[in-house]
């Protein structure tokens, strides 16, 4: 099979490039050069895609023997990530940058690119895994699970993917610890084995994202309200706040009972932030859109996992899909869910799909009963 390896530079993309060339694939390593500006240097261990980066790559693809492209997807990027980025921030939403690089561009620009070149696929050095199991009709479909490395798993980010997506796509890390594939970097004779992992948002490498935004979309004064509208501070612009938010409020005024107060809500169309106790953060119902299957949709209500940040705890809960949108109702009350994000949805370790949030709600009725998701 021919197979395009992603590969950005790090220990993570050469390991998984590698172990293609070792399952017999015909591999040739591409760097995507996202940055319309790459500076020369990391800047510690934040941030990507520098020239240092693309230099990294290269390197591991000389010493794999497999031919090597620098593939320029800046301006897409900067239109499908980044500019949606500082939308979704301007609208009051807190969107996840990763998640939207993954649908827009590794699993549609880069993978289209691949398609119309003759490969057949593409691999990228996720933590998750691929499953072929049996399609109930004499083939086999495959689906997409966590990786076994816990604290790496990357299967969040990825429930963006469909099905035919899913089948153009190897991720052959999912079977094994982070620390392993360090050591394996190591066998294999490759520098970056020890490189730090780059996290944060790539393109803001300082990690200051209230800076990054103000930057951009320029201060815009307002005020800070409580639940009953007082005003208890002021701010620089909405836009540098998100629900579940404590820290950096810089609140004038404590709360009457001494207890810390949270962002509750942004409202971008009066440039206010309002704040309140914790209690008030808790939500069991979310209506998500843009809904994305990994496979089939499901059918009527079902019991599944949700999950509402990258690294966050999965909760019981049950859904049920109505067209491009999902509704979820959860167990258990959960804090600090904030629309822009998104909700990934699983079966046990299978993910069944996601949706972004665009509402979530404190609700005290019942709803049908679930079924399971198979």
């Amino acid at each position: 099979m021919k197979v395009v390896a992603a590969m950005s530079g790090g220990v993570d993309s050469a390991v998984a490039a590698a172990r293609m060339l070792d399952a017999g694939h015909d591999v040739v390593g591409v760097h995507l050069a996202l940055s319309q500006s790459a500076a020369t240097l990391r800047e510690s261990a934040r941030g990507c895609c520098t020239i240092e980066d693309a230099g990294d790559a290269r390197r591991v693809a000389d010493v794999l023997g497999i031919p090597f492209y620098v593939w320029d997807m800046a301006a897409r990027f900067k239109r499908d990530v980044v500019d949606d980025f500082r939308a979704e921030y301007a609208a009051g939403r807190t969107p996840n940058p990763c998640l939207r690089c993954n649908e827009k561009i590794k699993f549609a620009a880069l993978l289209d690119k691949a398609l119309a070149l003759g490969f057949d696929a593409v691999a990228t050095g996720h933590y998750a895994q691929v499953v072929e199991v049996d399609d109930g009709h004499g083939g086999a479909r495959r689906e997409l699970h966590r990786a076994v490395d816990s604290a790496k798993d990357q299967s969040y980010v990825l429930g963006v993917l469909d099905a035919d997506q899913l089948a153009r796509s190897f991720f052959p890390l999912g079977d094994t610890t982070k620390p392993q594939i360090r050591e394996e970097a190591a066998e294999r004779g490759f520098y970056i084995a020890r490189k730090p992992d780059s996290h944060d948002v790539c393109f803001i490498p300082d990690g200051d994202t209230r800076g990054w935004l103000t930057r951009e979309l320029g201060a815009a004064p307002g005020d800070i309200v409580d639940t009953s509208g007082d005003v208890v501070g002021h701010h620089e612009g909405a836009f540098a706040y998100t629900v579940g938010q404590r820290r950096g409020l810089g609140l004038s005024r404590p709360a009457a009972d001494g207890e810390p107060r949270y962002v509750l809500e942004v409202r971008p169309e009066t440039n206010q932030v309002v704040v309140g106790a914790a209690d008030l953060l808790g939500v069991n119902a979310i209506t998500g859109h843009h809904a994305r299957w990994c496979g089939p949709a499901p059918e009527g209500v079902v019991r599944v996992g949700a999950q509402v940040r990258a690294h966050g705890e999965e909760y019981a809960a049950s859904a049920w899909a109505e067209g491009d949108r999902v509704e979820v109702r959860l167990e258990s009350r959960v804090r600090g869910v904030a629309p822009g994000q998104s909700v990934v949805l699983y079966d046990g370790t299978r993910v069944v799909g996601s949706a972004t949030i665009a509402t979530s709600r404190l609700e005290r009725t019942g709803h049908g009963a679930a079924t399971s998701v198979r």
